[in-house]
């Protein structure tokens, strides 16, 4: 009797929870391979399921690459939130952003690479929404515009993640990430770094 070349083992349409299974196995193809490195039967596979089992749950790769998004943003929302909540005061607050997003970037490749495969047109959230939300929690009303100081901590964060998943640049000397954001933002508060 041959065997079967496919080590998936053959199964009905019994799976737990699919959705988050394929969510997963996305996750990870995502974190190795990019956004686009990926296919939905690729998915599937490593989820233990035929290549037909995630169309019950999704149009087609775009749609899971978009739910996975959406999961980012929502996680990248809660942990710069816990970053502020666990503050003394707004500017310490503020403070621990640039490191909370740090560590998503480090610690969710996947959902960080697909929170910026963004589509031309879409009307999703992005993670900037959750920034400002974080955000505007800490700053005082009459404070500065929650979006403009978004805007900046992101770019700063972004850029030093960005730099330390190629490995900063060599030879520069340059200090850790975390010291890199810790001076940036306090420039941005008008803080002595």
């Amino acid at each position: 009797m041959p065997s079967d070349p496919d080590p998936a083992p053959r199964r009905g349409y019994h799976h737990g929870n699919l959705r988050e299974a394929l969510l997963d196995a996305t996750r990870d193809l995502v974190a190795e391979r990019g956004p686009q490195g990926f296919t939905l039967s690729e998915a599937a596979r490593r989820a233990g399921v035929s290549p037909a089992a995630p169309y019950r749950h999704f149009k087609d790769r775009e749609e899971v690459l978009a739910a996975l998004r959406r999961q980012g943003v929502e996680r990248f929302g809660q942990r710069l939130q816990a970053a502020a909540a666990e503050a003394a005061g707004p500017a310490e607050a503020l403070a621990g952003m640039g490191p909370a997003y740090l560590a998503f970037a480090r610690e969710e490749p996947g959902h960080y690479a697909a929170m910026f495969a963004f589509q031309p047109g879409s009307t999703e959230a992005s993670p900037f929404e959750g920034m400002v939300q974080a955000i505007a929690e800490v700053l005082p009303v009459d404070g500065p515009d929650p979006r403009l100081v978004a805007l900046q901590i992101w770019a700063l964060s972004h850029g030093v993640a960005m730099l330390e998943r190629v490995g900063l640049p060599p030879g520069t000397g340059a200090p850790p990430p975390e010291q890199i954001l810790d001076a940036g933002v306090a420039a941005l508060l008008g803080q002595p770094g």
